[in-house]
C-alpha cells in the first residue's frame, strides 16, 4: 500500500505522518517512510536525533545509482543517463519489494527501531544553496517518483510518504502514485485551499483523497471543515499533549497517546487498508506510462538526446505476479 500524507507547510502533515508510522509498525506491519518534503523533518518527528536526522543519506544524491540498479537488463533503456524520473519499467527492469534487500536499500535507508518493530526511513535529501540555480526541488523527488514506480507492494505491506507542503506534487505525476492520499487541513481559510486544488486534480486522475482535520480544538472547527470538505473528511485529530512531548524531544510510547487521537490512527489504517479493494495495477501503469510520454515530448528527448516514448514496454504491467529478479 502506499500513501502519501499532503497539506499546507504547518499543517502537521509531518506529525501525523509519523503517527501514522508508528500506528503501523506497533501492529508489526512492514513499513518504508519517505521523507520526500523541502523540509526534512520525518527523522526527526520518529525520534531520530536532529544530527543523525540530517546525515541521513540522500536519494537524490544516490539518483544513479538507483537508476543502474532499477535499469537492470531492460533492452529499451540504452544507458542509466537516458532514464528520467517518470521512466517506466519493462521486461527485463529489476523490481522492488518492501521487504526485500537490495542496493537501493543498503544505499539509502537507515532502520529505525520503532514501538518494538523496525522501520526503514528514506529521504530525497534536502534543497540546498548549492542547488538554486541548477535544479528545482523536483529533480530531488525524482529519485522517489522512479522508487514508486518499480514498486510491487502487497496488502499488509506499506509506503508512506511525507510529501512537500502546498501543490507542489502536481509539478509531476507523483501525486497518481498512491493508492491512499491523506490531505491534512486546519480549520481555516488557508487550512482548507490546498485540498480545494488537491481535490480538482485528483478527480481528473481517480485519486482516492481523505481529509484528515487537524489541530481541531472545538465543534466549530469540526463544523467548518465539515462545511468546506464535506464527505471527504475522514477523521480529525484535536490537542495532544503526546505530540508536544514528541515534539520537545520526548517520545512516549504510542500506547499513551490520547484515546481519541489513537482512535483517529485506526480510522487511518481502515481507510488505507479500504483502499486496497480499489487498486488497479492496469491504470497504475496506463497512468505512469502517460505521465513518462508526456514529459519525454516536454522536456525528456531534448534534456537527454534520446527518443524516451520507446522506453515504453507495451505489454508490461506492473503488478504483484511479478517477482524482482535476485539480488547478484
Amino acid at each position: 500500500m502506499k500513501i502519501a500524507f499532503v497539506g499546507k507547510g504547518g499543517s502537521g502533515k509531518t506529525t501525523l505522518s509519523s503517527l501514522f508510522i508508528r500506528q503501523l509498525a506497533a501492529a508489526h506491519v512492514p513499513v518504508i517512510a519517505v521523507d520526500a518534503d523541502i523540509n526534512q523533518h520525518l527523522g526527526a518527528a520518529l525520534g531520530m536525533a536532529e544530527s543523525d536526522a540530517a546525515a541521513l543519506p540522500s536519494m537524490g544524491a544516490q539518483l544513479p545509482l538507483i537508476k543502474e540498479w532499477l535499469r537492470g537488463s531492460n533492452p529499451r533503456i540504452a544507458s542509466s543517463e537516458t532514464m528520467i524520473k517518470t521512466t517506466p519499467p519493462g521486461e527485463g527492469s529489476r523490481l522492488l519489494r518492501i521487504t526485500e534487500d537490495n542496493p537501493v536499500y543498503e544505499a539509502c535507508a537507515r532502520t529505525l527501531p520503532l514501538e518494538g518493530d523496525d522501520v526503514r526511513l528514506l529521504a530525497t535529501g534536502p534543497f540546498t544553496e548549492a542547488d538554486l540555480g541548477v535544479a528545482c526541488y523536483h529533480s530531488k523527488t525524482g529519485a522517489v517518483e522512479l522508487f514508486l514506480n518499480h514498486l510491487v507492494d502487497e496488502r499488509d505491506e506499506f509506503m508512506v510518504v511525507d510529501m512537500t507542503a502546498g501543490s507542489d506534487s502536481f509539478a509531476s505525476g507523483m501525486f497518481t502514485r498512491f493508492d491512499m492520499t491523506f490531505l491534512v487541513a486546519e480549520p481555516t481559510r488557508k487550512g482548507v485551499s490546498v485540498y480545494r486544488q488537491y481535490k480538482e486534480y485528483a478527480r481528473d486522475f481517480g485519486v482516492p483523497l481523505a481529509v484528515v482535520g487537524n489541530k481541531v480544538h472545538s465543534e466549530d472547527d469540526l463544523d467548518f471543515l465539515r462545511e468546506e470538505a464535506g464527505d471527504d473528511l475522514l477523521v480529525s485529530f484535536g490537542h495532544s499533549d503526546w505530540v508536544r512531548a514528541m515534539e520537545k524531544g520526548r517520545p512516549r510510547p504510542l500506547m499513551e497517546l490520547e484515546a481519541s487521537n489513537r482512535r483517529a490512527l485506526e480510522v487511518l489504517q481502515e481507510a488505507a487498508d479500504g483502499a486496497y479493494e480499489t487498486r488497479d495495477w492496469e491504470r497504475y501503469t496506463r497512468q505512469m506510462i502517460h505521465f513518462h510520454l508526456r514529459n519525454a515530448e516536454s522536456w525528456g528527448n531534448e534534456k537527454t538526446g534520446a527518443d524516451l516514448t520507446a522506453q515504453v514496454d507495451p505489454g508490461f504491467v506492473l503488478g504483484e505476479e511479478r517477482v524482482p529478479q535476485p539480488v547478484r
